[in-house]
């Protein structure tokens, strides 16, 4: 988007600048969600892989010592001390031995023993009603465990084990991972804030370039180009600016021609009214000399009003109005035409054949048919030599209409024939000027067949004739409703 301020003052809004740093933001916000989701499944992942592997082993300690428990004989405090400190790899932070009744018959803790008193913790109720418990917390680098099972001699429960473990070696373990995802997840988010940054600030240059190029072309340079390397959405743009700016400099040349040529060919007969009535004016003539200049007068006006008409039906054809199109039968406004002009064609002892097959529907626009075939039979007469013949015929050839006009006439040199469709292109201007030709029936013709979706051609020798060849596409109505 482009704001403009004034007619001649370029605009200094970059609301597309805006837009990409805004995108840009949008996408560092997205990505911060998820490393943040990441980093936090990565963390729970983490701990609970810790908790599983510390809930093995405590649980794997608690059975070991209750099966050297439930081989005691008796158990007692002094029974059960022996049996604990024969198991010299047993290194947990406190342990605690009840029997049946709650009553602790053990406890390594020196400070605050409970030993010979009912405990009520509540791994302890847990493992006193048979079931294994474990339960775990982390805080701070630290692992705090406790686990519970049954004593069984027997088939008979005769009390339980119970353990606590303070573990820091795996707690900063745990903890120094968790700070590494942490600065990951920092660093990676650090480096797709500036990435963005980059992006939407190389983004911003190449489009402030194309608008740049714009702007200039804007102005009416329309031969300057926008050098944008690369593959990307923005080259393809550029390339598709300056495929533009190359329409748009034929264009301006093909008007500017135009306008130089229309000028020219509205002088001519302009200066030779002016030319004329200056006579009249300015000399004593007898009745037969000005009545016949004043018919050239009335000649010369009627060819500026045959240009004017055919300046404003090529108008209408540039301006690509919507018409109404219909399906017609070529063959009938083919005749039409023919009998219009068949009294010019007569006063020049021109001959015109007609070979038309009926059955010949297209889709078009009735008025663009009948003024195609009209400028190319009225063309075929005025180009022709007295005696000489058109033949008009009409035939189809595979889904396509086909309309021949050949003419046994002057014909047109062979460097010309790429010429003649272009506006006020005549190749003899002595003789167009006398047959009343402008340069603009040919130009009026292919522009409306190919606004109708047709083709037209010419083949020509010189001083044999020349064939004109228009195609349109059938348009079946049977097949249409199949």
């Amino acid at each position: 988007m482009l704001a403009i301020t004034s007619e001649n003052k370029p605009a200094t809004f970059r609301i597309y600048g805006k837009s990409q740093f805004r995108y840009a933001a949008v996408y560092v916000l997205i990505t911060l969600v998820v490393l943040i989701f990441l980093n936090i499944y990565c963390s729970n992942t983490s701990q609970t892989l810790f908790c599983q592997s510390k809930q093995a082993a405590m649980l794997e300690r608690c059975q070991v010592t209750a099966s050297e428990i439930a081989a005691l004989e008796v158990l007692s405090p002094s029974s059960v001390s022996d049996a604990i400190s024969q198991m010299t790899t047993l290194k947990v932070s406190r342990l605690i031995i009840t029997d049946q009744s709650g009553t602790a018959v053990y406890d390594s803790a020196e400070r605050s023993s409970v030993l010979g008193e009912y405990v009520l913790l509540p791994e302890i109720v847990t493992a006193s009603l048979g079931n294994k418990v474990f339960s775990w917390n982390y805080h701070a680098g630290t692992m705090l465990s406790r686990a519970a099972v049954p004593v069984y001699a027997y088939g008979t429960m005769i009390g339980c084990v119970y353990m606590t473990e303070y573990d820091t070696s795996q707690g900063l373990l745990l903890q120094s991972l968790l700070n590494n995802i942490s600065s990951i997840t920092f660093v990676l988010e650090i480096l797709i804030m500036v990435f963005s940054l980059i992006f939407a600030l190389m983004f911003s240059k190449r489009m402030e370039k194309i608008f740049a190029s714009m702007r200039i072309i804007r102005k009416g340079d329309y031969s300057h180009k926008v050098n944008l390397k690369g593959r990307d959405e923005l080259a393809f743009l550029a390339a598709e600016v300056n495929n533009l700016t190359d329409r748009l400099q034929i264009a301006e040349a093909e008007r500017r021609q135009f306008v130089s040529d229309a000028s020219h060919e509205l002088k001519t007969p302009l200066a030779s009214i002016k030319l004329l009535s200056d006579s009249i004016l300015q000399n004593d003539m007898d009745m037969d000399t000005t009545r016949e200049f004043v018919g050239d007068i009335g000649n010369e006006a009627d060819r500026l009003n045959r240009m004017t008409q055919k300046l404003l039906s090529l108008s209408k054809v540039d301006a690509a109005l919507e018409q109404e199109s219909e399906i017609l039968n070529v063959a009938p406004t083919i005749r039409r035409v023919v009998r219009m002009l068949s009294g010019i064609a007569a006063k020049a002892d021109i001959t015109i054949e007609l070979a038309l097959t009926e059955n010949c529907p297209i889709l078009i626009v009735e008025d663009d048919l009948y003024q195609i075939a009209f400028n190319l039979v009225e063309n075929g007469i005025k180009y022709n030599l007295p005696g000489g013949k058109l033949t008009v015929s009409l035939h189809r050839c595979d889904d396509n209409a086909i309309l021949r006009f050949a003419d046994t006439g002057v014909g047109i040199p062979e460097d010309a024939v790429g010429h003649i469709f272009e506006r006020f292109y005549r190749v003899d201007k002595a003789r167009s000027r006398k047959s009343g030709g402008s340069g603009l029936g040919l130009a009026i013709v292919r522009s409306m067949v190919e606004r109708n979706q047709g083709q037209i051609q010419v083949e020509s020798t010189l001083g044999q004739g020349s064939v004109f060849t228009v195609s349109f596409p059938i348009f079946d109505t049977e097949e249409v409703f199949e």
